[in-house]
């Protein structure tokens, strides 16, 4: 259903008579998502502060995201700071799906996020026999489960809560788990070996400061066209799972940092504080990344028309919620890429839009070969149209 556009009360002007170009768009997004120029001695928790939230249902992938954004960590430091360190968390968020979240921001996002995204999900669960007295019970017996097992796997938890009289089939398990997680009770603890457990988020995460519901609102407005503006209004409904009327209301209680830029595609809005660069061009070679599954820089808009031609739109989301992994050149998606291990070798293919210029192949195979340091392999590529 189309959205109308709505005028913002306030003293919001339009920055400039003129439309920003397609390409000014796309660098001020690649800037704002740390893509232009990845940063030494970053982390995986800085990058999920900046992006407020890493997609993470793909845990590989969430780790190729903060590859393409920083330069020297490996994969290892990553895992260390989720398991050791616990400076980012794993758990249910924006449009109540699994991200890396920084530990300072996990509290407030859940508290502001999770109510709405439980709501949404109330009739699938008594399809699957959680009704909102099993479900209470069950993350009542998943507490004190936790409270006496330390962390735990699914299948411990499934098995305790069973031997209390919970029984949970199928679908039913993770469903429990995530209505656990969105109201402050567990998240995604230590990995044991290849298998995921299950903390209490008490004995995780500590505990911070409690933000107002308006506080709340304001902070996620502003830091999320921090790191996605320009954006529209449909695009941050969108991201964070808001409904449109409410995420209309938090745009207003920023309405004095934001200004208004026409576009291609309509209406964007930018902090006033990077609306001053907003028409510088940048010199220099072009930027070229290999991003990984369900990465930020596509899910964090509605509309991903500036980005991804719709004549190429089934090679990069298929459907079913998937999102493949892309070569993004300045900017714009120019073709898709997969990857396969063997034994300590990682064999990549590039399939392109259309030929590559020389100089964005020698992008590519730098990419390529970051993505191999990264992992601790020998990198392999391939670079072949597909009709």
């Amino acid at each position: 259903m189309a959205l109308a556009r709505q005028p913002l009360k306030g003293p919001l002007r339009p920055l400039m008579p003129d439309s920003l170009s397609d390409e000014q768009v796309r660098l001020l997004r690649l800037d704002a998502q740390r893509l232009v120029q990845p940063e030494a001695e970053r982390s995986a928790a800085s990058v999920a502060r900046t992006l407020v939230g890493i997609q993470a249902q793909d845990q590989g992938a969430a780790a190729l995201a903060v590859r393409a954004r920083t330069t020297g960590l490996i994969a290892a430091d990553i895992a260390s700071e989720r398991n050791h360190e616990r400076s980012i968390v794993r758990t249910w968020a924006m449009r109540g799906t699994l991200h890396w979240i920084a530990t300072e921001d996990v509290r407030w996002l859940l508290a502001l996020l999770g109510p709405s995204s439980i709501a949404k999900n109330r009739r699938r669960r008594e399809q699957l026999g959680l009704d909102d007295d099993t479900c209470a019970r069950g993350v009542r017996a998943l507490r004190e489960s936790l409270a006496r097992r330390g962390p735990s796997t699914r299948d411990e938890i499934v098995d305790d809560l069973a031997a209390r009289g919970i029984r949970l089939e199928g679908q039913a398990r993770p469903h429990l788990l995530y209505v656990a997680a969105l109201d402050g009770v567990i998240c995604c603890g230590p990995d044991r070996g290849s298998k995921e457990t299950y903390v209490l988020l008490d004995d995780w995460v500590p505990r911070g400061p409690t933000l107002s519901r308006e506080t709340a609102l304001a902070e996620l407005a502003r830091r999320y066209l921090a790191a996605y503006g320009p954006a529209s209004l449909p695009d941050f409904a969108t991201w964070s799972g808001l409904a449109i009327g409410e995420a209309r209301d938090t745009w207003q209680l920023i309405a004095d940092e934001i200004v208004e830029l026409d576009t291609s595609v309509g209406v964007q809005w930018i902090l006033r504080a990077r609306a001053k660069g907003a028409r510088e061009r940048r010199a220099g070679p072009p930027t070229v990344r290999l991003l990984g599954w369900f990465d930020n820089y596509l899910l964090g808009y509605r509309n991903r028309e500036l980005m991804a031609s719709s004549g190429y739109g089934k090679r990069i989301n298929p459907g079913g919620g998937l999102v493949h992994p892309t070569v993004v050149v300045d900017g714009r998606v120019v073709g898709t890429w997969r990857s396969k291990r063997q034994r300590s070798r990682l064999e990549l293919a590039v399939e392109p839009f259309e030929l590559l210029s020389s100089e964005v192949a020698r992008g590519v195979e730098a990419e390529a070969a970051d993505v191999g340091r990264f992992l601790g392999l020998q990198s392999g590529l391939e670079i072949a149209l597909v009709g």
